[in-house]
């Protein structure tokens, strides 16, 4: 079958997609912000607690593709970047002051927060959030662009993530479109929102751990959750970019582009 080739100006589009969803990983810029590498604060971290984060993840999550889309108009307008990152501040600030039981609070409310702005994002590239194929794609966002050192090389990269989670995204859609958000009847959803939360988790771990650093306080609380903000906006848009230019092209046309952008950078 044939495929369009990407214009020039979508190519270059493309290529600032691929920059966004291959930054460093956000642990790495974690230890920088807070000047102690990470380990030593997941080291403080009580066993209890590190059990826990994978529920909170999951929760949070539910809770964030039940709720984000309400506070949203559906109508395609343009991303308000600053609006979340200084709410995601805010909340952030509240988290750093209370150490970890203020993060027990403070992890399902800025996961909507960042729900509702991956979701403005993805209005803003031309994605219809009302529908359950957008809800979706907002919520793989908590998946992708979270790699580490630990991570397999083969399971990190964006189309491979993507195509792990593609089989039970495609199975919770049609979920989604024949009954709505309930997790009752709905293994697919329930199967998509575990194996998210299974990055998201890392991902908050290490937020922890910088908090944990000494002398984190209220202040370093509200940077992190910036950079958590940050972090999150840029995959984002990458993302969402990406689809924009598959429902243009074709996904085939696009992956083929992107593969061709792999093979010049290396």
């Amino acid at each position: 079958m044939s495929t369009l080739l990407l214009s020039p100006a979508d190519l270059d589009e493309l290529a600032r997609a691929r920059v966004l969803l291959d930054r460093p990983s956000l642990a790495a810029r974690l230890s920088n912000l807070v000047g102690s590498p990470l380990e030593k604060g997941i080291a403080r971290l009580p066993a209890s607690w590190r059990g826990r984060v994978g529920a909170l993840a999951h929760d949070a999550l539910l809770k964030a593709l039940e709720t984000a889309a309400k506070t949203l108009k559906p109508e395609a307008r343009d991303a308000s970047p600053r609006l979340h990152k200084l709410l995601g501040s805010v909340s952030g600030g509240a988290g750093g002051a209370f150490g970890l039981a203020g993060l027990a609070v403070e992890i399902p409310l800025s996961t909507v927060l960042i729900m509702r702005a991956i979701l403005d994002i993805a209005r803003a590239e031309g994605e219809d959030i009302g529908s359950a194929q957008a809800r979706l794609a907002a919520l793989e966002v908590f998946a992708l662009g979270g790699t580490s050192r630990s991570d397999d090389a083969t399971e990190s990269g964006y189309y491979a993530v993507r195509a792990a989670l593609a089989t039970t995204v495609g199975e919770a859609a049609r979920h989604l479109a024949e009954k709505g958000l309930t997790s009752e009847g709905a293994p697919a959803l329930v199967r998509l929102i575990t194996m998210v939360a299974a990055r998201y988790k890392v991902q908050l771990t290490q937020k922890a751990a910088g908090m944990l650093v000494p002398g984190i306080g209220a202040a370093a609380g509200a940077g992190i959750n910036l950079m958590f903000m940050n972090h999150f906006q840029d995959v984002s848009r990458g993302h969402f970019t990406v689809r924009r230019l598959e429902r243009a092209y074709g996904a085939e046309a696009v992956q083929a582009a992107w593969r061709a952008l792999d093979a010049r950078s290396g």
